[in-house]
């Protein structure tokens, strides 16, 4: 069998990589005439979409992420380079690895992930997490709460989508563990309460990102505004609760579950994150010694955060989150976090200063597979971007504008999940649409502004929620150390779900202009699906 499923892989790859072939023959660039600024025959139209694309099938359909990612990006820079050879390398290189590494946002996430990922070593090792996880396993009765708590955890943690995955997985993975909840489950759990949180909580960096695409408007009273319109992100905690409560699962996600129930919480044999695990648990660790690691960690990241955005320098705690760099805030909330975690533990003589330090390259090594992802993903938005890939979608939401205004909503958010889906970005397509959208409406019906400006976030979570080369997703693998395309594959009917309830729901909102109505009607839809969700399960394993 095994035999077949690599044939099978292999056959699919040297089909892919002959379509490609097919596609580059098909089409002929020329170099800009010397003197003028380069521009690609390809820009802005349709084909600065297809690497993302290329990326996302072969990676769904191989299973293999890294050389998916790498397709992608080569195939983003011949059509760049008019398929020179040197043009390619150079742009794979200069265009896309290199300069996503050198950029000092991105180098604060990696810094933030490392510092993460030693933090995440130093309370294994000193027993801290397995402490927790007894405690909790005492507190907690069954799989339901084990996994209640989990989203409990994700919503009071509503700073940041990358802190979030990884504090969320670091602390609840023992107890999921314990009760046999599938690392798929987990990831997704840590997914769902990621971005669809923190793009409803007033006070996390995605508000201060938002706010900042509102130009000409007063961006904060948008963003409360815009909190009951945002669909996607209400509807998947309904949907994710309502999932727990109901116990049932469908998909993917449902195989994965059983085999949990019978001690396989992979269900496949990649274990991509076990170097994590610390073998020899130690017993003079005790709950505080994972207490005290993450409150002191989300302190010093909220301090990092709004020292950022100039809150010492006499700005307003409000404007400071608005103005913040969450990358160098997490990176400084980080680093004041694991000095405090090793002096705790020397000074509580539950790890030696030679051990605390053995920790810190194991949490880098630990983490080597999410930086990959990371780094290849960004790589791949950077080969989108120099394709004209947000001009290509400004015009075509542009173009739809005039005609449909009551439909316009729910097509944003349409636009918004095929752009964030292709690019793995939400925060590049909320740069994109918001001031679209700001433009159109500002001057006419500022409501129905308000419903579009949501719809435009909330397709931009619902895409990066589905796209395996989303850092968020990406993150959630890691905070659930669980196989990426796992987490992807198990994940995506369940937001596609949540996606088509969204969208129904942006269609009667588009016409009543009114949350009161639209969003119990959401609520109601969602769970009426829930319910037919259940009873076809429940038929399923009756039969």
């Amino acid at each position: 069998m095994s035999v077949s499923i690599s044939a099978r892989k292999k056959w699919c790859m040297a089909a892919a990589m002959t379509l490609i072939c097919v596609l580059l023959s098909a089409v002929t660039v020329f170099a800009a005439a010397e003197g003028e600024a380069y521009e690609p025959k390809m820009y802005a139209t349709f084909w600065a979409l297809v690497p993302p694309i290329v990326a996302i099938v072969l990676a769904l359909i191989t299973k293999e992420v890294y050389s998916s990612l790498f397709i992608g990006i080569l195939v983003g820079a011949l059509f760049y380079s008019g398929f020179s050879f040197e043009g390619t390398v150079v742009h794979i290189f200069q265009g896309g690895i290199i300069s996503v590494l050198s950029d000092s946002y991105n180098v604060g996430i990696l810094v933030f992930l490392v510092i993460l990922g030693a933090m995440v070593c130093l309370m294994n090792r000193a027993g801290g997490s397995a402490a927790f996880g007894r405690w909790a396993a005492k507190k907690i009765k069954g799989r339901v709460g084990a996994q209640l708590a989990t989203i409990l955890l994700g919503v009071l943690i509503f700073i940041d989508d990358y802190f979030n995955c990884l504090t969320v997985g670091s602390v609840m993975r023992p107890v999921t563990d314990k009760f046999n909840v599938s690392r798929a489950k987990l990831a997704y759990l840590i997914d769902a309460t990621a971005a669809p949180v923190c793009i409803i909580a007033p006070i996390s960096s995605w508000a201060a990102a938002v706010t900042g695409f509102v130009e000409g408007e007063d961006g904060f009273s948008i963003f409360i505004n815009a909190i009951p319109y945002n669909f996607y992100a209400l509807l998947t905690i309904v949907m994710m609760v309502g999932m727990v409560m109901m116990k049932t699962e469908f998909g993917p996600m449902a195989v994965h579950e059983e085999n949990a129930k019978k001690g396989d919480l992979f269900t496949t044999p990649g274990h991509p994150y076990s170097n994590a695990e610390s073998n020899a648990e130690n017993t003079k660790g005790g709950v505080i010694d994972l207490l005290i690691p993450i409150i002191s960690l989300v302190i010093c990241c909220v301090i990092g955060m709004i020292y950022t955005g100039g809150f010492f320098s006499g700005e307003g705690f409000v404007a400071a989150f608005s103005n913040s760099d969450a990358s160098v805030g997490l990176a400084f909330g980080s680093f004041f976090g694991i000095v405090i975690t090793i002096l705790l533990y020397l000074v509580r003589r539950v790890l030696s200063f030679k051990e605390c330090m053995e920790c810190i390259p194991e949490g880098f090594k630990a983490m080597v597979p999410a930086i990959l992802i990371l780094t290849f993903a960004w790589s791949l938005k950077a080969m989108t971007d120099s394709l004209g890939a947000k001009i290509f979608v400004a015009n075509l939401v542009e173009s739809s504008a005039g005609s449909m205004m009551n439909f316009l909503p729910a097509i944003i958010f349409l636009v918004g999940c095929g752009l964030a889906f292709a690019t793995g970005t939400s925060w590049g397509t909320f740069g994109i649409l918001i001031p679209i959208v700001v433009a159109v409406f500002a001057q006419s019906n500022h409501e129905l502004m308000i419903i579009s400006i949501s719809a435009c976030m909330a397709g931009a979570v619902c895409g990066d929620h589905c796209s395996p080369i989303s850092d968020t997703t990406i993150m959630a693998s890691a905070g659930a150390q669980s196989d990426h395309v796992n987490h992807v594959s198990t994940q995506l009917p369940y937001a596609l779900v949540a996606a088509a309830v969204s969208f129904v729901t942006y269609i009667v909102a588009g016409f009543v202009q009114t949350a009161w109505i639209a969003l119990p009607v959401g609520i109601l839809l969602m769970v009426a699906v829930l319910f037919v969700i259940k009873n076809m399960q429940s038929h399923k394993k009756a039969s």
